[in-house]
């Protein structure tokens, strides 16, 4: 697994010049399923280099990946899961504020998790069966204090619309931020900035930082508290397990009229 996980760092690495040298060239944007719901060229490119490198090396591992069809359930032998530009709605408006994360399991369990800022060049990296790191900094674990000594990240639909009773959440904390990518989110989390960060995320958006997480006294949940599936869009939040109770006394289902 160690000669495993090095290769990861490498290849995200890799794949991080890949996108600093080829971003300011025609991005070729296409819209998704809503109009705030990007792809670039880079997106697609960066996801099919990753894989091809997987592939060459280890050509039995399996894919879940955010781009096109491979949506193998982390629960069937040796799975990528792989997010080749995470935040690419800042990517394409701000270029920077943007992450790479790949995550490896093999027959459900997370065996590592990587976060890569791309343009700051800070690698969150490690859990499952190694220790969690900030490039060559180990990060240190949860350390609880009073709810309102810290910020919370929250999806800035569900934010105003109350969603499962967030914005309550948010108005007992420090403040509110909203990054606009989960990878940067969770990356604040677990370097001690952020105590949570909620919304609504696929598995390739959580994976790495479930991993990551966990290793450091965190759970990845849905908002209702159970164990996210890692195979569909669902409303999730990586909380501290010491404070788990207090935020979820927070938290409650929203009845439509």
């Amino acid at each position: 697994m160690k000669n495993k996980f090095a290769f990861a760092k490498e290849i995200v690495r890799e794949a991080a010049s890949y996108i600093r040298r080829h971003m300011k060239g025609d991005l070729h944007i296409e819209r998704k399923s809503s109009p705030t719901d990007l792809v670039t060229k880079l997106d697609k490119e960066v996801q099919t280099l990753l894989i091809d490198k997987i592939r060459l090396r280890y050509p039995n591992d399996l894919f879940c990946a955010e781009e096109g069809d491979l949506k193998t359930p982390v629960d069937q032998g040796s799975v990528w899961v792989i997010d080749p530009i995470d935040g690419t709605n800042n990517f394409v408006a701000q270029a920077e504020d943007f992450a790479i994360m790949v995550a490896y399991f093999e027959n459900g369990q997370g065996q590592f998790g990587i976060i890569y800022d791309v343009m700051k060049d800070v690698c969150y990296h490690g859990g499952g069966v190694f220790p969690a790191y900030c490039n060559n900094e180990l990060l240190p674990p949860f350390k609880a204090k009073p709810l309102s000594d810290f910020l919370v990240a929250i999806n800035a639909g569900m934010l105003e619309t109350n969603a499962w009773g967030v914005a309550d959440l948010g108005n007992a904390s420090l403040g509110v931020r909203v990054y606009g990518s989960a990878a940067i989110s969770f990356s604040k989390i677990l370097s001690g900035q952020l105590l949570t960060y909620i919304t609504y995320l696929q598995p390739w958006d959580y994976a790495a930082a479930s991993i990551l997480g966990e290793s450091l006294g965190y759970r990845l949940l849905t908002v209702s508290g159970e164990p996210v599936d890692f195979q569909t869009r669902q409303p999730v939040m990586l909380v501290p397990i010491e404070m788990q109770e207090e935020i979820q006394s927070y938290i409650y289902e929203r009845k439509e009229n």
